[in-house]
């Protein structure tokens, strides 16, 4: 997240921040002020009868194509040296990670970025800043007469060069800026495409579903969405717990893939995944009316592998058992074969002497 720091005077601001070193541009965030720490600083915010407006953590109209609106953003050198900082509009658009993104300083703007100017009649404004100095810079913005409805989306940024060695460091901090045409609105949002697939787990009951799915804001609101997925199985029989995931701000006409992950599912043979999602506003956006909602399932056939695992495990093992007994039960057998057969071995042996004692005895007393 950006780095916030509170302005002087106890200023609490709504800006987004974005870095730009050696020539890179690294986005920081889009909400709260930033500020550089050490000998270089600045600071900006949506200004109110020449101070700060701390009601506004961006700037918000809702206008008619051709109206005209007068605003002001403030600036402030936080740090300890002077600095010349230039300010400037540009427009928005999503990163690929799904982040409020603005376009680099020397693109020129197309879209809401390029309907702002400045007193000087231009898009861009250059001021010197001493150290704790600060300075309200009054705009304009004008709509084009032939402006489509819908949200059009864009930022104010100030941005000073310091040196650092050899090379320059851009810090630049930006507020967010919408402009929303009075018009038909039209907040769409819709699940493009959907994908899943599964991960086992050596507890064939507590495997990970993957659902990799596609949203499009196919309509001219900007929404961000609540999704709820679940896993359920042949006749709609839950397989699986609700989760819940947010998805942040998407621009009208923005793409972004996610993948959500239900866990604690089984290897049930065959899995119906099912997404479901809620289209939401920022707190500080305008209210379009009804927010759109959109679902839809996969299928998903799944070989148990660690369930046939265990089950060939538990086969192996009782057929060992199985076998030890049956061999265990024959060595008994033959055991007990063996110990009558000894038994009767000695039997008779012992009745032939018998026999034969008996036979002298009779011959010896015969007169």
């Amino acid at each position: 997240m950006t780095p916030r720091h509170s302005l002087s005077r106890s200023i609490a601001l709504g800006a987004a921040g974005m870095l730009v070193t050696l020539g890179l541009t690294l986005t920081l965030g889009v909400a709260g002020a930033w500020a550089a720490d050490g000998s270089d600083g600045i600071a900006g915010a949506p200004s109110s009868n020449g101070g700060v407006d701390q009601d506004r953590s961006r700037f918000t109209y809702q206008v008619d194509p051709g109206q005209v609106i007068n605003d002001e953003y403030l600036v402030e050198n936080t740090g300890t040296t002077t600095q010349a900082v230039t300010v400037y509009a540009t427009d928005a658009y999503n990163a690929e990670d799904g982040t409020f993104a603005l376009l680099e300083g020397s693109e020129a703007p197309k879209d809401a970025g390029s309907w702002v100017t400045f007193e000087n009649g231009t898009g861009r404004v250059s001021v010197t800043l001493e150290p704790g100095a600060q300075q309200v810079l009054p705009f304009t913005v004008k709509t084009p007469a032939d402006a489509k409805p819908g949200d059009h989306a864009g930022g104010i940024v100030v941005s000073a060069l310091s040196p650092a060695g050899q090379v320059s460091v851009d810090r630049r901090v930006a507020i967010r800026l919408y402009v929303r045409v009075k018009g038909l609105l039209q907040p769409a949002l819709t699940i493009s495409s959907i994908e899943s697939s599964y991960e086992g787990s050596i507890n064939p009951f507590a495997g990970d579903t993957k659902i990799r799915v596609s949203l499009t804001n196919t309509g001219n609101v900007s929404l961000g969405a609540n999704t709820v997925s679940q896993v359920k199985g042949i006749f709609g029989i839950p397989l699986s717990g609700l989760t819940d995931q947010e998805i942040s701000e998407m621009l009208p006409g923005s793409s972004r893939t996610v993948t959500l992950t239900v866990s604690g599912v089984g290897a049930w043979v065959y899995l119906n995944p099912h997404v479901s999602l809620a289209g939401t506003i920022d707190p500080d956006a305008l209210n379009p009316g009804a927010l759109p909602t959109a679902e839809r399932d996969s299928s998903l056939v799944v070989v148990p592998w660690a369930f046939l695992i265990l089950l060939l495990v538990a086969a192996v093992t009782w057929l060992i058992v199985r076998l030890s007994r049956k061999r265990d039960s024959t060595r008994a057998a033959a055991w007990i074969e063996y110990t009558e057969a000894e038994a009767r071995r000695k039997a008779r042996e012992e009745a032939l002497v018998s026999a034969s004692a008996d036979g002298a005895a009779a011959h010896h007393t015969t007169p």
